[in-house]
């Protein structure tokens, strides 16, 4: 099958892994993939590991109403006799439906990875739309209350995650410790993502000052991301409230890195600070390293997390009850070893990358009409 990716992501997050994990899978069972991308684009780099540099293609995808931009688009799906457009980014989805309509051969499939909803104008504008991929349940909740598509065009196929990465950081992370002959001091607690009210690191600080009325410099705090907004206000409002609770020499701000895998594998304690969650990716990826997670109970993370099994639940936007939460793990070694050994096994179990190539598989063979694909 020739299946085109369509992204004008400008930042790399959750739903760019997705898509560059979901294109190498795809690649590896056989399929040929293409991307087009905007000038500029974070995920050339991954997907240039994944698939030919001839399939990556560079396209005007600036905003939802760039005509240039969709007959680009077009022009691509035919010349590379694309059976599937599949795209990722709102303001995509437009420009890929008008592409589809150009290229009668191609079938339009769209992926909603956010819980924010549509516009009305999109009921008209999509109605080519063969299937709508929600990366969890609550996002399908959210797309049938919508009423945008019809319900039967609505499949959920949950994020997967390459799982063989993040259990090779840890195990890498536990053998070098096993070399030292010590175990790591101070322990570790860590929020990873995007600078961003809606992800909670001001939750995080506050959380942080408490824990170190009990447990001082034997904890340290690790502030993973950067403010990707133009006015960079909430990342200096991060940045102030530590000076203020004095907590500089405890609470580490490491802007964006690189190295995810073997930064979350060296983590006590992962936390989820979010006030809603679409999915949460950060906390599959913990729990295939093995790392216990403290979250606050999004619609998401309630999809991943097993309260008191797999890690602990906590209200959204309680500071308090996040300390008590991540206290209690970090009293307690045995605690956070089988919470972080289940939660490991849950994520064998559900969120592989083949599982979710496999679904996407029998999503695109739905939109194409086929009962399987070849």
């Amino acid at each position: 099958m020739r299946i085109l990716q369509v992204s004008s992501a400008r930042a790399f997050g959750g739903g760019e892994r997705h898509l560059a994990d979901l294109s190498r899978s795809l690649a590896g069972r056989g399929h040929e993939v293409y991307a087009a991308l905007a000038a500029g684009s974070p995920l050339r780099e991954p997907l240039l590991a994944a698939l030919p540099t001839g399939n990556l293609f560079e396209v005007p995808l600036r905003n939802a109403l760039d005509l240039r931009g969709a007959l680009a688009l077009a022009r691509l799906a035919r010349e590379q006799r694309v059976d599937i457009i599949h795209a990722h980014v709102a303001r995509d989805y437009t420009l890929a439906s008008f592409a589809a309509r150009r290229s009668p051969r191609t079938r339009l499939v769209i992926t909603r990875h956010v819980l924010f909803p549509l516009s009305r104008v999109h009921r008209r504008a999509l109605s080519n739309v063969s299937r709508v991929i929600a990366v969890s349940d609550a996002v399908a909740r959210s797309l049938r209350e919508q009423a945008i598509f019809n319900p039967d065009k609505i499949r959920v196929v949950a994020n997967g995650v390459d799982l063989r990465r993040f259990e090779e950081a840890r195990a890498l992370f536990e053998r070098e410790e096993a070399e030292r002959g010590t175990t790591h001091t101070p322990l570790r607690v860590g929020i990873v993502g995007e600078l961003s009210e809606v992800k909670g690191q001001e939750e995080f600080v506050r959380a942080a000052a408490l824990l170190g009325k009990e447990f001082g410099a034997s904890v340290e705090f690790l502030v993973v991301g950067e403010d990707d907004s133009r006015s960079g206000a909430y990342g200096a409002r991060i940045e102030k409230l530590v000076a203020e609770l004095r907590l500089t020499g405890s609470v580490r701000l490491l802007g964006r890195r690189e190295d995810i895998a073997p930064l979350i594998a060296s983590l006590d304690v992962l936390v989820s600070a979010s006030r809603t969650e679409a999915f949460g990716m950060v906390l599959v990826e913990a729990a295939a390293c093995g790392v216990p997670v403290v979250a606050t109970a999004t619609e998401g993370a309630r999809e991943i997390v097993s309260d008191g099994a797999t890690g602990s639940l906590v209200p959204i936007g309680d500071a308090g009850a996040l300390a008590s939460a991540v206290a209690a793990l970090l009293r307690d070694e045995g605690l956070r070893r089988s919470l972080g050994l289940r939660a490991r096994e849950s994520a064998r179990a559900r969120f592989g990358l083949e599982r979710m190539a496999a679904e996407t598989e029998r999503v695109y063979a739905e939109a194409l009409g086929v009962e399987s694909l070849p």
